[in-house]
């Protein structure tokens, strides 16, 4: 290779890191289950928990913990479900199928958006912004598997993210909205 091919393949490599045209969070577009759009701006003055979510892992039972975050501070927080098959494809279904699981199983009526990407060369621009410093200004992540939580202030900065071990109703998180 040439020096400036060298060079660029090297900076290529090293950079992963995309910044993204969108001045906050509130400027980012993505659908409901159900296809419509969500404007994430409806939640300003409100802390925003984002958590990819998946049917069929052993952390599905999570979508309990979640629902009593939701009716415990729905004042404060918005939860949102964001469903994705990346992880040993156990998010398989349909929207209609999402639904209906979360409704029947977990009596869910917190926002559960389209089934996206979180992470690869697909990664949906949420969480491109949820991820790289370079766009939410605070920390560098990677999505390891389902049920790993993004929490947002009130004024859309990312506070934190948590594993998908912590669970949702951890102080770790209500410590942020009390």
């Amino acid at each position: 290779m040439n020096p400036l091919t060298t060079f660029l393949a090297t900076l290529f490599s090293k950079s992963k890191q995309i910044k993204m045209n969108v001045n906050s969070i509130y400027d980012i577009q993505i659908n409901s289950l159900q296809g419509k759009p969500i404007q994430l701006s409806e939640f300003k003055g409100k802390y925003i928990l984002f958590v990819n979510v998946a049917s069929e892992c052993g952390f599905t039972p999570q979508y309990k913990a979640m629902q009593e975050l939701h009716e415990a501070y729905k004042d404060k927080l918005q939860v949102i479900g964001v469903p994705c098959n990346q992880f040993g494809g156990q998010e398989p279904g349909d929207s209609d199928t999402i639904k209906s699981f979360c409704e029947v199983n977990y009596g869910v009526t917190f926002l559960i958006t389209e089934k996206i990407d979180v992470k690869g060369k697909n990664q949906h621009p949420l969480y491109t912004w949820l991820t790289q410093k370079i766009n939410n200004g605070s920390i560098n992540s990677e999505v390891k598997w389902n049920f790993q939580k993004y929490l947002v202030d009130t004024n859309g900065n990312l506070i934190n993210y948590y594993l998908s071990s912590t669970n949702p109703l951890s102080q770790k998180i209500i410590k942020h909205l009390k």
